[in-house]
């Protein structure tokens, strides 16, 4: 009788906590929203585009996510290091961004499959004396990296004796920093250096063929949310299948044709 009355609490335990995992996804759908925390200005994976709408690879990917819920969605904007922070305040459901899922990061939220690969790569003024990645090595050298980013801490790394300046913001502030003269080079991720420096007149920077590292990039949700995760993958994985990712990162990562459009 004992054992029967631990094995049916057991059950209604089990209960409670599958109850309890899976109410992210029934709020979002009671709510009629996805809040998804986007980096303020990071293309090519998010951008305000000439007419002032919110666009880039991750956000047309976040609302394809959303017209698969059958929810509208909202965009909240941060700096690159206010992104974590919140999604863990709980003002966003997820967050869409060009995010190395490190194991410190995973300390404290929770990351999705990878949906593509990328890197940390260097780059400087065209007419810069700093040539190739070799050269920024030099004791002094003035590197502008992103607070909070994985390029400010694989830059520490590659060029310890280098004086490394780091911004807080968005990618575009290392591109002018760069274009400025308040830094001799920068480091971000590449697809974010190809993608941002389009801005600027064709030949302004020189971008360094060789990558510091290879990354995966992922969204992130918090623990809390398990089944919210479990679902963000299996749509990673659908868009996969079906060609909507591949799509998406041709237009937007793999060329320069998303400039005359927005």
């Amino acid at each position: 009788m004992k054992i029967a009355r631990l094995f049916i609490a057991g059950l209604a335990l089990a209960g409670l906590t599958a109850a309890a995992s899976a109410g992210t996804l029934d709020d979002i759908t009671k709510r009629g929203e996805l809040r998804v925390a986007v980096q303020t200005q990071g293309p090519p994976f998010s951008l305000v585009g000439a007419n002032g709408e919110r666009t880039g690879s991750s956000v047309e990917l976040a609302e394809l996510m959303a017209k698969e819920m059958g929810v509208k969605i909202t965009f909240l904007d941060f700096d690159w290091d206010g992104l974590i922070p919140a999604l863990l305040s709980g003002k966003a459901d997820l967050l869409v961004a060009d995010m190395t899922p490190t194991l410190a990061r995973g300390m404290k939220v929770a990351f999705t499959t990878p949906y593509m690969y990328t890197g940390s790569t260097v780059f400087t003024k065209a007419d810069s004396k700093f040539k190739t990645t070799e050269d920024c090595k030099a004791k002094g050298t003035k590197i502008a990296v992103l607070l909070g980013a994985t390029g400010e801490k694989e830059a520490k790394t590659a060029f310890p004796d280098a004086d490394i300046k780091s911004y807080k913001g968005g990618g575009p502030l290392l591109l002018d920093a760069v274009n400025n003269g308040q830094a001799d080079c920068g480091v971000n991720d590449v697809s974010a250096v190809k993608g941002q420096s389009t801005a600027y007149p064709a030949g302004t920077f020189t971008i360094m063929p060789d990558l510091l590292s290879k990354e995966p990039l992922a969204f992130a949700t918090r623990y809390d949310e398990p089944d919210l995760l479990i679902w963000m993958n299996l749509f990673l994985n659908q868009v996969s299948i079906d060609g909507r990712l591949q799509k998406n990162l041709d237009y937007w990562v793999n060329s320069d044709a998303w400039k005359k459009d927005h």
